[in-house]
């Protein structure tokens, strides 16, 4: 079946990974690259940062529950700084937005799926996304995250498309392969050039200017 919508992910792909803020505070404090983000993964579900996430857990309530879950791993980590650190680091890509926005242009539906919390901080970087796409799905909003493959249905239901008609790009490997196992088309988004590169084969439409 043909492209007929393109999912894309924010933070990683959008916007700057919070995934180098994490080494970067790992770096600060002797961590191994990706202990954190290892640990959370572990936990899936049931970690402070999932429950954030769905928008179970207010930001303070995140702040004692995240830091007693690393402390139980033997890390003196502080949820404070990391979001803090994330809150300065999540610049809007530029080449991004020009793709999405040619996308849109060549009749193709745009779609935002995110894991995100209630950041009032945040709120205005995302008010100038969202006008960007057709559907703007937030985790805590919903109640759902990525992997759950419920978010994925829900966001290709808002779009009008059958999970076999879209594709999704992600910087995160398992949320590719919830999408994957739906019938999605995916790309992993390591280099953002190269990821639209990728993308433009897969729809016909010339993302790179």
């Amino acid at each position: 079946m043909s492209v007929d919508a393109v999912i894309f992910d924010l933070g990683g792909v959008v916007l700057d990974s919070p995934l180098a803020v994490f080494i970067e505070y790992e770096q600060d404090l002797g961590i191994p690259p990706k202990t954190i983000n290892r640990h959370i993964s572990v936990a899936g579900a049931a970690s402070a940062w999932s429950k954030l996430e769905r928008g179970e857990l207010s930001m303070s309530e995140f702040y004692a529950a995240f830091d007693s879950e690393m402390a139980a791993h033997g890390l003196a980590v502080s949820g404070a700084a990391i979001m803090e650190r994330l809150s300065n680091r999540t610049a809007v890509r530029p080449q991004a937005v020009d793709a999405i926005r040619r996308l849109r242009a060549a009749g193709r539906k745009v779609a935002a799926l995110t894991n995100n919390w209630v950041n009032t901080d945040q709120s205005s970087k995302m008010d100038v996304l969202r006008v960007e796409f057709d559907v703007f799905i937030e985790s805590t909003v919903v109640g759902l995250r990525k992997p759950d493959p419920r978010i994925y249905q829900l966001v290709c239901h808002q779009l009008g498309v059958e999970p076999a008609q879209a594709a999704f790009l992600d910087d995160i490997g398992a949320n590719l392969k919830a999408a994957r196992e739906l019938g999605m088309a995916t790309i992993k988004v390591v280099s953002l050039p190269d990821a639209l590169r990728e993308l433009s084969e897969l729809t016909g439409v010339e993302l790179i200017a």
